[in-house]
């Protein structure tokens, strides 16, 4: 029998399968249509994963398989211990900012179930989502000082917040000046005469290692120290590291040419060069490591790190930068006024420029918290003590930077040289400070204390002081550590 033409191709096995495979396909097309998808909707990533998360990593991205029904996904995110923040979204991508860096030392648990995909209500069948558990670890919490007691004496001091363990890393031929530490937590750059009958511009520069290993805990291999910039043909004076940890800019002097002084810049595996700028006062980086700040003419100049460059901005009517966020949107300044009084003002990015606080003491330090809605500040007020001598007492004070309100939270002894650092995650402040026992002081108590200094022979007592509390009626109480030494900084 001859076929029609039409019909011929269902002569060929190969024709048949396909026609096959395409009404088993629309079949099956068919159903998922009237049935729906019933795969349950999952988690596909959680980008901080196992990972260690430190004050630097401001958010973090879960991604889905499928549109998510947001509210039933941001009402069922839990967080153990609790870990505030905000949440944005973008298609199957939720984003989640803290609105402060996680606590360090912690393990943080992250779970979700009974969430449902966007289209749950309209089909109504609610599948619920696999349920989720990812974790993630924060660094556990060091910090670095110069010691001032015993062995330690001038040199650098490693402590391990959680073990109450510290390590020396110094050697004892060397007095330590000054140091920065880098972003990963592996070295410190420090400053340093190799004794005491050496000028304070006779420091050289060097690097040490930490000796924390990958599991974050002190490891048993011996500090090794690098030589970074000696002082045969210049004085070295103040130095800065940036914040990425690639450039060190170093205020020198020459000794051969007269008027040889200004800003040098040390880059990764380069040699020293001369920025040739006109030289100034004190000076830091910006946040971007682009930038440094710098007092000049009764101003602040913005210098980019190149040779003879103009400065990129200039603030004319302030004389020091003591902070920059660490967004880089705001820095805290001192203007100095006419009556003799001092200011502090916030500037930013904008070009607003808000005047926190005028007082007649001073303001020795500033620095932002890290959620940058609060500036922490070591000032001063002028008293006159027992014996009619006019002293200046100083505190530690929180300024609300959107009221401008302050709040003082710790009165300190009357002395002479305080440093303090807040931590990463903003749980406490870190201060070097003489201990006195107020209620059975004496004149010669305070003028001893006054006497405190970097080489006094009185040493400085560090302590930590918690400023995350909840009840903000209540003074923090300060924990005095078994610690001596000045320039407690708190590992990033």
């Amino acid at each position: 029998m001859q076929l029609s033409p039409r019909f011929k191709w269902f002569s060929q096995p190969l024709d048949r399968y396909a026609i096959g495979f395409l009404a088993v396909l629309s079949l099956v097309i068919a159903i998922l249509i009237v049935v729906g998808d019933r795969t349950a909707p999952q988690v596909r990533d959680f980008s901080w994963q196992g990972q260690r998360i430190d004050a630097s990593n401001a958010s973090f991205v879960l991604t889905f398989n499928r549109p998510m029904n947001r509210e039933s996904v941001e009402r069922n995110l839990k967080f153990d211990p609790p870990l505030a923040g905000k949440i944005s979204w973008s298609s199957r991508r939720m984003s989640y900012t803290p609105l402060a860096p996680a606590t360090y030392g912690k393990t943080y648990t992250i779970k979700l179930e009974n969430a449902f995909d966007r289209f749950a209500n309209e089909s109504g069948k609610k599948i619920a989502i696999e349920p989720f558990v990812g974790s993630f670890k924060t660094p556990n919490p060091y910090f670095a000082y110069i010691g001032s007691q015993g062995e330690e004496k001038g040199r650098l001091v490693l402590y391990d917040v959680l073990q109450k363990e510290k390590r020396v890393l110094t050697p004892p031929n060397l007095t330590v000046l000054d140091f920065r530490i880098y972003p990963d937590r592996q070295k410190i750059l420090f400053g340093a005469i190799e004794n005491a009958e050496q000028s304070l511009l006779d420091q050289k520069l060097y690097v040490v290692t930490t000796g924390i290993d990958r599991e974050d805990h002190l490891s048993f291999a011996s500090p090794e120290i690098k030589p970074i910039l000696g002082s045969d043909d210049y004085q070295n004076s103040k130095f800065d590291l940036s914040p990425d940890g690639k450039n060190i800019l170093v205020q020198r002097i020459s000794r051969q040419q007269y008027q040889g002084y200004g800003l040098w810049l040390i880059k990764e595996n380069q040699q020293p060069r001369s920025l040739d700028n006109q030289p100034g006062g004190d000076f830091m980086f910006t946040p971007d490591s682009a930038s440094v700040a710098i007092a000049q003419n009764e101003g602040i100049a913005i210098l980019p790190l190149e040779p003879q460059a103009p400065p990129l901005d200039f603030l004319p009517r302030f004389g020091t930068v003591l902070n920059f966020s660490r967004s880089g949107t705001q820095a805290a300044t001192i203007k100095y006024n006419k009556d003799y009084t001092k200011s502090l003002y916030l500037v930013n990015n904008q070009g607003i420029q808000k005047e926190l606080i005028k007082i007649n003491g001073s303001i020795l330090r500033a620095q932002f918290a890290p959620q940058e809605k609060t500036l922490y500040c070591l000032l001063t007020d002028f008293e006159q003590d027992a014996t009619n001598i006019l002293r200046e007492k100083p505190y530690i004070a929180a300024i609300d930077l959107d009221s401008a309100q302050l709040r003082r939270i710790l009165e300190l002894p009357s002395q002479r040289e305080i440093q303090f650092n807040v931590a990463p995650d903003g749980q406490a402040i870190l201060l070097n400070s003489a201990v006195t026992n107020n209620d059975d002081s004496t004149p010669e108590d305070s003028a001893r204390a006054t006497r405190i200094g970097r080489t006094s022979k009185v040493p400085t007592q560090l302590i930590v002081l918690p400023i995350n509390t909840t009840d903000s009626n209540k003074l923090p109480q300060p924990d005095v550590l078994p610690l001596f030494g000045t320039l407690p900084k708190w590992l990033p």
